[in-house]
């Protein structure tokens, strides 16, 4: 090969990793994540409650089965680890808590429940913004973990597969449409004082 034909050859080479990594980050977020906005533990009476607000968008596909009668679970995990240098880390807490998101078409009302509270919503915007901002849950017993220890706390949401009816997780498993899902979102929890 001459080198008249390898600068051009080259240049062109380098013009497309140039395109291909300036159309990356480009690229808007995910249409199928859950992004984790903020996390914080508030001391309650007898521990620590979570507050969380998360992000997302359903997509076509996830609105039209939730507008056609096919209910929605969002589950939001929650874990607290210290790390051991002698074992595995320790891990005091690891707790969940499903929401589940339904229409009615009789009555056109969005619902939202999660045991055995319900609320009505006369729009999904409004619905979805309730399944958005997790606030007072409590997931730490003040039993569970030690004055003057940090531990780290994680959080994350997904649209959990696993809660729907029988028919339609089979689909949703091959299914990119359904798969909606946040990462890990980390922080340090120091223990000052026990909960009062």
């Amino acid at each position: 090969m001459t080198i008249k034909r390898f600068f051009p050859l080259r240049f062109a080479a380098l013009l497309w990793v140039a395109l291909f990594f300036g159309f990356m980050a480009a690229a808007p977020a995910r249409a199928d994540s859950i992004s984790v906005q903020r996390a914080s533990l508030q001391a309650d009476g007898s521990g620590w409650s979570l507050d969380a607000r998360f992000d997302f968008d359903l997509n076509s596909s996830l609105e039209d089965a939730v507008n056609k009668g096919i209910p929605l679970y969002f589950t939001t995990d929650f874990e607290l680890t210290r790390p051991r240098w002698y074992w595995f880390d320790e891990q005091p807490v690891s707790v969940s808590q499903s929401i589940r998101l339904s229409f009615q078409p009789l009555t056109r009302e969005y619902r939202v429940s999660s045991g055995g509270l319900q609320l009505g919503f006369s729009t999904l915007a409004d619905a979805l913004a309730v399944i958005k901002h997790v606030t007072s849950w409590h997931v730490i017993e003040r039993n569970q973990v030690h004055p003057g220890e940090t531990y780290t706390a994680s959080v994350r949401m997904q649209l959990d597969v696993a809660l729907m009816p029988k028919p339609f997780q089979i689909d949703a498993v091959n299914n990119r449409d359904w798969n909606l899902a946040s990462d890990w979102k980390r922080f340090s929890f120091t223990v000052t004082e026990r909960a009062k």
